[in-house]
C-alpha cells in the first residue's frame, strides 16, 4: 500500500476507534453500574442499545451531508455531540440520564464510522480499498484488547465514571488529529447538494439494488453476532463463568484476536481466489461455527473454554467476511459513496439491535440465550451469502496507485 494511503488509513483508524472505545471500555464495568444505580440487567443493555440505536440512524444524515459539506466538517460536528453525551454519562445521577448520555454518544460517534469509509471510497476501490478496511480494523483491533482493560483499571483506581473521563481526552485527541492530520479528500467540483428529492431518489436506488441490499444484511446480521456479545457477555462471564472484571476483559480480547487476525488476509486472499468467493465460503464458516456451538450449548458443553474456542473460529471468519462486504457494498456506489455508507450502516446497526433485543427477553445469567442468537446471526448471514453467490459477475476493479 502506498504510503499516503497508508498514513490515511492510520489517522482513519485511530479516528474510527473511538466508537468501539466507547463500548469496550465500558463492559468491564456494566455490573458495576447496574448496581451503583440500582439497575436491572435489561436496564444496563438498554444503555447499548440506545447507542447503537442512535448510531444507526444518525448514519442517515452525516453520509449525505459528507457529500455536500466534505468529509471533515461532519467529522468536526460529530466529535463534538459525542463529547456533549460523554460529558453527561460521566455525571449521570440515574440509570435514565445513562441511557440518554449514550444515546447522545451515539449521535455523535456515528460520524467517526461513516465518514472514514466515504474517504475510503474517494481514495481508492477494489482490492486497494479492502486492505485500507483491513488497515483500519487492524488499528481498531487495539479496542479490544485495550480498552476492557483500561475500563477495568480505571474502575479499580477511581471508580466506573473514570472511563467517561478517558473518553473526554480520547475525543480532544481525535478533534486535534481531524483538524492537523487528515486531509479533505472530496474536492469542492464533486460535493452534490443535499435535497430530499435526490436523497429519496439515491435511497430507492439503493434500497432495491440486489447486490447492496445483500452485501449491506449479509454484514449487518454478521455484525449482529458481536453487538449480542458485547450486550451480553459480560453478565455470561461474570454470572456463568464467575470471572472478574480484569479477567473478562482478556477473555473478550481472545474472543476479538480471531476477526482482526483474519481481517488482515482479507484483500490478498481476495485478490487471489476472488473476493465473493472468499466472503461467501468464510460465512459457511461462520454459519457452521456458530450453529455448532449453540448445539453444544444445547448439550450442556458451552464451558468457558469452548465458549471462547467457538467464538475465536467463528470471528476468524467474521474477519474475511465483514471488511469484503462493507467495500463490495460500496464499489458501484461511488456516485452517492456518503449516503451509500450511511445508509448501509444504518442498516447495520439496525439488524444488530433488532438482534439485542430478540436476547433480551430470554436472558437468564446463562451462556445458551447469547449462543442461541449469535447463531441466529450465522443462519441469517448464510442465507445472505446465498444471494451473494447468485450475483452476477461484477467487472474487475483496478486498485488505485
Amino acid at each position: 500500500m502506498p504510503s499516503s494511503l497508508l498514513r490515511a488509513a492510520l489517522v482513519l483508524g485511530l479516528l474510527s476507534a473511538v466508537g468501539p472505545f466507547a463500548i469496550d471500555m465500558y463492559l468491564p464495568a456494566l455490573p458495576r453500574i447496574g448496581a451503583d444505580l440500582g439497575a436491572s440487567v435489561p436496564a444496563m443493555q438498554g444503555t447499548i442499545t440506545s447507542y447503537f440505536i442512535a448510531f444507526g440512524l444518525a448514519q442517515l444524515i452525516y453520509g449525505p451531508w459528507a457529500d455536500q459539506a466534505g468529509r471533515k466538517t461532519p467529522i468536526y460536528v460529530g466529535l463534538g455531540i459525542f463529547l456533549l453525551g460523554t460529558l453527561i454519562c460521566t455525571f449521570a445521577p440515574t440509570t435514565e440520564a445513562l441511557i440518554f448520555g449514550r444515546f447522545v454518544q451515539g449521535l455523535g460517534g456515528a460520524a467517526v464510522m461513516v465518514v472514514p469509509r466515504a474517504v475510503i471510497r474517494d481514495l481508492s476501490t477494489g482490492h486497494e480499498a479492502t486492505r485500507m478496511m483491513a488497515a483500519i480494523m487492524l488499528v481498531i483491533s487495539v479496542s479490544p484488547f485495550l480498552a476492557p482493560l483500561v475500563g477495568a483499571g480505571l474502575m479499580a483506581l477511581a471508580g466506573w465514571r473514570a472511563i467517561f473521563g478517558a473518553l473526554i481526552l480520547a475525543t480532544v485527541i481525535s478533534l486535534l488529529m481531524t483538524r492537523f492530520l487528515l486531509q479533505e479528500t472530496l474536492a469542492p467540483t464533486d460535493r452534490q447538494p443535499v435535497s430530499v428529492r435526490a436523497l429519496l431518489r439515491g435511497s430507492a436506488k439503493l434500497l432495491t439494488h440486489r447486490g447492496f441490499m445483500a452485501l449491506t444484511l449479509l454484514g449487518g446480521f454478521a455484525m449482529g453476532s458481536f453487538f449480542v456479545f458485547i450486550a451480553s457477555a459480560s453478565f455470561v462471564y461474570a454470572e456463568a463463568f464467575g470471572l472478574t472484571p480484569t479477567q473478562f476483559s482478556l477473555a473478550f480480547a481472545v474472543n476479538a484476536l480471531g476477526f482482526f487476525s483474519s481481517s488482515q488476509v482479507a484483500a490478498r486472499l481476495g485478490m487471489r481466489f476472488g473476493a465473493r468467493t472468499v466472503m461467501v465460503r468464510a460465512t459457511m464458516g461462520f454459519a457452521v461455527f456458530t450453529i455448532g456451538l449453540f448445539g453444544i450449548g444445547l448439550m450442556g458443553g458451552a464451558t468457558l473454554v469452548v465458549t471462547m474456542a467457538g467464538l475465536f473460529l467463528a470471528n476468524a471468519c467474521l474477519g474475511l467476511v465483514i471488511p469484503t462486504a462493507m467495500v463490495m457494498a460500496l464499489d458501484d456506489h461511488g456516485d452517492v459513496a456518503g449516503l451509500a455508507s450511511s445508509l448501509g450502516g444504518t442498516l447495520q446497526m439496525l439488524a444488530g439491535g433488532v438482534m439485542i433485543a430478540l436476547t433480551g427477553p430470554f436472558f437468564d445469567g446463562s451462556v445458551l440465550p447469547m449462543l442461541a442468537a449469535i447463531a441466529l446471526c450465522g443462519a441469517l448471514a448464510l442465507m445472505l451469502a446465498g444471494v451473494v453467490a447468485r450475483l452476477p459477475a461484477a467487472p474487475k476493479v483496478q486498485a488505485s496507485a
